[in-house]
Order: structure tokens, then sequence, then C-alpha cells
């Protein structure tokens, strides 16, 4: 097993300005594998250097990049037809950021949100009641909102950093809501409208349309109408349909290619691409 000495050692030899040195010390990395990888993780924590942090974060996502593929194609090998096993993929995706997060602490988070209003939505006697009790709870409680400063930042599609930050991006911060609600039966449903994902909230006593980047406002159809149109976008009915659980994920994937595409992390986005071509494959081949 590697030690914490010879982890610091490696990490100061990687500063040496001798390819030759450095070449090695990569490969020496690479071959402890993924014993190195809590050493790295706990060294990333306490620097406090910037250019290290990311130097040992992209270390550690080159070393465990191929177990995060395998365990995100068991989750998938799961099905994607329903929001539980979307909750599993999403989450399973923050690993790809963040190798040695713990998905159970973040299902966990979303639990304890649930529990927090459990009571309130119970004994409200209406949808409309629900609705809004759910929407405050996320967007004024918790105070969850778009990121409107740094909209391209890959933190707002990961749903480990979206709650931790409580920023996101339209459709990173609709997920928080629909978790929450499977959570508590409440029938919230993402839409996969053209350039904004939008939520909608359809029982037999309500059907709207919400906002999730604007605090959860509830919007018309007229609404959604005009922004379509005012984009160079013609809509059509299926634009405000409920979304398949794929085409969410895919977004989700789509989302980060983008935002890594920005920030010209080629690397990331070549993985990303193989990982949406899998499920695409999976599900709609």
């Amino acid at each position: 097993m590697p030690t914490k000495t010879e982890i610091e050692s490696l990490l100061f030899l990687l500063e040496d300005p001798d390819p030759f040195v450095q070449d090695n010390v990569r490969s020496r990395l690479f071959e402890l594998g993924e014993r190195a990888v809590p050493l790295l993780d706990q060294h990333k924590n306490q620097s406090v250097d910037e250019a290290e942090r990311e130097m040992i974060n992209e270390i550690i996502h080159n070393i465990t990049v191929d177990s995060f593929e395998e365990d995100f194609l068991d989750v998938l090998e799961n099905g994607l037809s329903n929001y539980k096993q979307l909750e599993d993929a999403v989450l399973t995706l923050s690993r790809f950021d963040n190798p040695t997060i713990r998905i159970e602490e973040i299902r966990k988070k979303l639990d304890r949100y649930a529990m927090m209003i459990r009571d309130d939505i119970r004994y409200k006697m209406n949808d409309g009641d629900k609705m809004r009790r759910l929407l405050r709870f996320v967007f004024e409680d918790l105070n969850f909102k778009g990121n409107t400063k740094d909209y391209h930042n890959p933190a707002n599609s990961y749903i480990h950093s979206v709650i931790n930050r409580r920023l996101g991006l339209p459709i990173s911060l609709a997920l928080v809501v629909m978790f929450i609600a499977r959570r508590l039966e409440l029938p919230f449903y993402g839409v996969n409208m053209p350039i904004h994902f939008m939520l909608k909230y359809e029982s037999d006593q309500q059907k709207v349309m919400i906002d999730p980047f604007d605090g959860g406002n509830i919007v018309t159809y007229d609404q959604c109408y005009y922004f379509l149109k005012k984009n160079g976008v013609t809509p059509k009915a299926e634009h405000f349909e409920r979304a398949r659980e794929v085409d969410i994920l895919t977004r989700s994937i789509r989302n980060l290619m983008h935002s890594y595409s920005k920030h010209d992390e080629e690397k990331r986005v070549e993985h990303l691409q193989n990982l949406l071509g899998t499920v695409e494959m999976m599900f709609d081949g």
C-alpha cells in the first residue's frame, strides 16, 4: 500500500521540469491505481494551492475513470424507466466529477429534505397547496436558485454539487424537485423543452408548467410558446410533454459536455461523448 509520504514525494516530483521525471511519477501513480486515491484526495483537500488541487483532481479522474464507467453501466443495466432509476444514474454520474463522493450521503440529504416537509404535505387538503409547499420549500426555505453568474460551470450539472452549493441549471434544479417529490409521491415531472428545461405538476386537479430556473414560478403555455418563438424554435406539442428518463439523462450529459468544452477540457468531453453513445445505444438503439 502507498504511504502518505510516498504520495507527497510523488506530487512534489510532478513539479520537476524534466519530462522524464514527470512521466515516471505519473507511471508510478497509475501503477498504484485506486489504492492511491484516498491519500491523493486527502492531500487535495488539505492543499490551499488551487493549481495543485486541480492537478490532483485530474490525476484521480484519470486513475478512476475506467471503474466509474463500469459502475455507470452497471446502474444502467438495471433500467431507466422510473425516477428511482434516473436518480441512481444521476447520482452515479456525479462520480465523474468526484470519484470519492459518497453517493449514499447525497441520497440521505434528499431523504432528509423530504422528511422535513412530509407532515406539511400530508395535511394539505388540495393538490395546489401541496405543489406550492414543495416549491416554496426548495426555492425559498432551502434557497436553491439558478446560477446566472457562472452558468457554464460544470458544477451546475452535478447533483451533489447542486445540493451542496444550492446553485444549478434548469435541469439540475428540476431534478432536485423531482427527487424530493418522488419521496413524497407528488406528481412533478420533467419537461424536455428546447433551450430551457421545465417542470410540470400534473394531477387530477392541477396541470401547470413551472420554471425551476426562476424560483419555481408558474408559467403559462403561452409564455413557453412565446419564449420558443423568440429563440427561433417552432413550438410543438411534444415540447411540453413529460420527458422520458433517458432524455433527461442524455440532456444532463450533453450539458456537461458543453460546460467542459467551454473550459477547454476536451478529454472529459470525449469521455462523456462515449457515455452518451452508450446510453443512446442501450435505450434508443
